[in-house]
């Protein structure tokens, strides 16, 4: 189930955590997600608790869609500078723009419904064009992947 988006400018984000190569057929968010909860604590001057799901495309990849095309996924917690990283951890600086927000309730398995209802519905029909920048999900206190009351929210860059 989907709210009612809602266009937000974010600002600037540091972010710690680790990263993973897939496609959709051959998708690894578990194991990069199970990877980077062994590691979390190592990470100092966190800010908050939230975690985001973030993923990052080639220019073509919505423009000339197959579920084979790799993309690159990352498993990351907002920081307040890089001056300490853990090993095995890379930093990633998100940068401020315009997103349209989702917040998603539901089981991760149903996600594809949303995605379709954002890129097929939504998104051709509202003002705004995809924007080529990372795409990304906030996964916070409500966040539980095993519960159909999961709550989390969808980030989409816009122009």
């Amino acid at each position: 189930m989907l709210s009612t988006p809602s266009v937000q400018i974010l600002a600037e984000k540091k972010l710690i955590g680790k990263s993973a190569q897939m496609s959709l057929l051959q998708n690894t968010t578990p194991l990069l997600w199970k990877n980077f909860m062994q590691e979390r604590k190592s990470i100092q001057n966190t800010i908050g608790n939230h975690l985001y799901s973030l993923q990052v495309y080639d220019k073509m990849y919505f423009t000339d869609f197959n579920p084979q095309t790799k993309f690159t996924k990352y498993a990351l917690t907002e920081v307040s500078d890089f001056e300490s990283v853990p090993k095995n951890m890379e930093c990633f600086t998100l940068k401020s723009g315009l997103y349209v927000v989702f917040r998603y309730k539901g089981l991760p398995q149903n996600f594809a419904e949303a995605f379709q209802f954002i890129f097929h519905e939504w998104l051709p029909n509202s003002e705004y064009e995809l924007d080529h920048r990372p795409h990304f999900e906030v996964l916070g206190e409500k966040y539980n992947p095993t519960s159909e009351e999961s709550e989390e929210e969808i980030w989409i860059p816009i122009k």
